[in-house]
């Protein structure tokens, strides 16, 4: 039975007349100018009203992300033997796109010695009823393309994987893996955006993961946490991927040890493009939540002012368009590979007035899954109104592919109340 979802924005309200169906590959069919192609949504007055306030919001945020992405990236472009150095790079991405299976990319990761615990700063979220550990291990990661490992290896901090842990005591409990979206790793924020203690009370466990080039895995001089993921252009982009996946799997095998028998991954922005790609290489994944999600990165840049500015003077002096860009970062995106996860088991969350990801992004996935649930609220990426609602959907949602009992009263978190 479909689920039932109660947003006050039904997917019908989406106008997707004039946008292309889905077609393989993607990155090929896909028009040049999708990245220009309006959002709208057919909605009363006061749901119009709140979804346009708030794009207008994230355009005008969205402008200063882009500007200190394009400052960190800029010195590369413009350092012609960097860039003819990485167009000589993309034939051997490329190959992986067209593979027939992820898994030649995204390879079964090496087995670690020991995973280590340590308690959790005081200011963590602290649960009555559980424990919350730092865990950390040396990751055995090696980039997929030899002609990168050296310089990749070379950022020695983002070798050691961190995630942060909350388990009951009476544990091990079905757990929700949360991935962080770009620059926004610091786990309080996590905690608080995602109402991630009410999950908690509903009797999960969580763990909350920390991307390559955040937080403790940023360089020490890093002009800001995750400016490392994207400054050095996209075959290290492909490779820090391979290494988010990669580092995952390591951290799910951590928990299987432990006796946890079901696991599903949730992420905000690059986050949710993350749980959605792992959902594609990890088929003991229960379910998969992507919200806010990306799909297609290069689509993304050449919406983002100043950043495509840049972008599309580098592909003028390659000799390169769209089309290639996409080709080559094909291999880390949902949309070239089927899903892993049963479609009753998938669930989407997107914001009719977010301008970092638009909504067009998110009914691309919405299409390659079978068009499986989705929930859009009236915000935008960074404000999520009606958030209320979209959680009470995620707890209904869990209930229904989760082993723990529905039903059991527990109290509100703060956004729902």
């Amino acid at each position: 039975m479909a689920m039932i979802i109660t947003s006050r924005i039904s997917n019908d309200c989406y106008q997707d007349q004039g946008l292309p169906t889905l077609q393989s590959p993607w990155w090929q069919h896909l028009p040049t100018d999708f990245h220009r192609q309006p959002d709208q949504f057919d909605t009363n007055r006061l749901t119009r009203t709140l979804v346009n306030a708030t794009a207008a919001i994230d355009a005008g945020v969205r402008t200063g992300l882009a500007g200190m992405v394009s400052a960190a990236a800029l010195p590369g472009l413009l350092n012609s033997n960097q860039m003819r150095e990485e167009r000589a790079q993309f034939d051997f991405y490329c190959r992986f796109a067209d593979a027939s299976s992820p898994h030649e990319f995204f390879r079964e990761p090496e087995k670690v010695s020991r995973v280590h615990r340590q308690k959790a700063a005081p200011w963590h979220f602290r649960p009555e009823d559980g424990k919350v550990k730092a865990l950390h291990f040396e990751s055995p990661f090696t980039p997929v393309n030899p002609a990168l490992r050296d310089r990749y290896l070379s950022h020695s901090r983002n070798r050691t994987a961190w995630a942060q842990h909350w388990q009951h005591r009476d544990g091990p409990r079905p757990t929700i893996i949360v991935v962080h979206g770009f620059v926004a790793d610091p786990y309080w924020i996590n905690t608080r955006f995602l109402s991630l203690p009410w999950f908690y009370k509903q009797g999960y466990d969580v763990l909350l993961y920390t991307m390559p080039f955040h937080g403790k895995r940023q360089d020490r001089l890093s002009p800001f946490s995750g400016s490392g993921f994207f400054r050095y252009g996209l075959s290290h982009v492909n490779e820090a991927f391979a290494h988010t996946i990669h580092d995952l799997r390591i951290f799910m095998r951590y928990l299987r040890d432990l006796g946890v028998e079901e696991i599903g991954a949730t992420g905000i922005s690059l986050g949710g493009y993350t749980s959605a790609m792992l959902s594609c290489v990890e088929d003991s994944l229960n379910f998969v939540i992507p919200n806010v999600p990306v799909v297609s990165l290069i689509d993304l840049m050449l919406g983002w002012f100043p950043l495509n500015v840049e972008v599309t003077g580098a592909m003028r002096r390659q000799g390169l368009d769209i089309t290639d860009l996409r080709h080559v970062t094909a291999m880390h995106s949902a949309l070239n590979w089927p899903s892993l996860v049963p479609p009753e088991k998938r669930l989407i969350i997107g914001g009719a007035g977010d301008r970092f990801v638009p909504p067009k992004q998110i009914w691309l996935l919405w299409q390659h899954w079978q068009q499986c649930a989705l929930h859009w609220f009236p915000g935008n990426h960074l404000i999520h109104l009606d958030q209320g609602r979209y959680l009470k959907d995620m707890r209904r949602f869990l209930e229904s592919v989760s082993s723990l009992t529905p039903g059991v009263h527990r109290p509100e978190p703060a956004a729902l109340s």
